[in-house]
């Protein structure tokens, strides 16, 4: 087969989402459920269940929900963490200039970093103010799931991904987090012969397969 003719199948068989039998058989539940959360991925521990977790997993999420790579929202991260910013109250003290340059500058931000910087401010201003600073006072104080849900809508700038992005990997420890799989999770299950009803969605394993799929997603793109 030509070069020319190999390229027209590759596109063909990635296109439109579709995948091949090999490509079906090169992810398996077992491998699936040893995937690495994204939290564990920056160190974040949310096993200890203390604010401080929480807080550090609610800064990732805002960069992870933004318009950036995963690998840009993993260096920023970093950046915030190199200097000591993973505390509401030190990323307000650092203030606006510090979180453009040097924070979003070597997180690899190029754009939206003005944005990105307000965003970040005006919500741990929000939680200090309304929270007390505390995220697990906010699911406690919440009704139920779809009340924690819109309490985290409420922060400037959040939207349903981002929601996601964070309450998915606390289900295991907030009752009240349950967040719906998001439809490129559904998606990938479906294309590797994955079923999800399989599984409790409140246990760590399910949280894995999701982080699992979502990453081969990406990977097909």
């Amino acid at each position: 087969m030509s070069r020319r003719r190999a390229r027209k199948v590759r596109r063909r068989t990635f296109s439109k989402g579709a995948m091949t039998t090999t490509d079906r058989t090169k992810i398996s539940v077992k491998e699936l459920k040893r995937s690495q959360l994204y939290s564990e991925e920056l160190d974040i521990e949310l096993k200890r269940c203390d604010d401080a977790g929480y807080f550090e997993w609610f800064l990732a999420s805002l960069l992870f929900g933004g318009r950036i790579s995963e690998g840009i929202a993993k260096k920023t991260y970093r950046a915030f963490e190199r200097h000591g910013l993973l505390a509401p109250e030190k990323i307000l003290a650092a203030g606006w200039e510090f979180l453009v340059n040097p924070i979003m500058r070597e997180g690899g931000y190029v754009r939206y970093d003005g944005r990105k910087s307000t965003q970040i401010l005006r919500d741990c201003e929000m939680l200090l103010d309304k929270h007390q600073g505390s995220l697990q006072d906010i699911h406690d104080a919440s009704r139920d799931k779809a009340d924690l849900e819109a309490c985290f809508l409420a922060f400037y700038g959040v939207g349903p991904v981002t929601v996601n992005i964070f309450l998915r990997e606390l289900r295991p420890y907030w009752r009240k987090a349950d967040p719906m799989p998001l439809p490129i999770v559904h998606d990938m299950a479906k294309r590797v012969g994955v079923d999800l009803d399989r599984f409790n969605r409140k246990t760590v394993t399910f949280t894995r397969i999701e982080a699992g799929l979502i990453r081969l997603k990406r990977q097909l793109k």
